[in-house]
């Protein structure tokens, strides 16, 4: 059991780094510092939209419209961040 909740914990670890990075690029792709057209750049963007786009759009549906900004990403991180310190107290009970 102690196993299972470590990858789950280092799973949810990559998955907040993949929505850092996921915002990170909206925001250089907004201001026109990366340019979609690069197929490097449009290939990374593609994959973090279809890693982050399923869990962050519940998220966008729920919250009020802000115009321009969307904070839905620093929803969904501290929802991981919780998720994650819920796990990490029953793996040191467990010990």
């Amino acid at each position: 059991m102690t196993s299972l909740i470590k990858i789950v914990l280092v799973a949810i670890d990559i998955y907040i780094w993949l929505v850092i990075a996921s915002a990170v690029l909206s925001w250089l792709v907004a201001f026109n510092v990366v340019n979609t057209s690069n197929r490097i750049v449009y290939m990374i963007g593609e994959f973090l939209y279809r890693v982050t786009e399923p869990v962050l759009r519940p998220i966008r549906r729920i919250m009020p419209d802000l115009g321009p900004v969307d904070i839905s990403p620093i929803i969904l991180f501290l929802i991981l961040i919780f998720v994650q310190s819920i796990l990490q107290g029953l793996l040191y009970r467990m010990f």
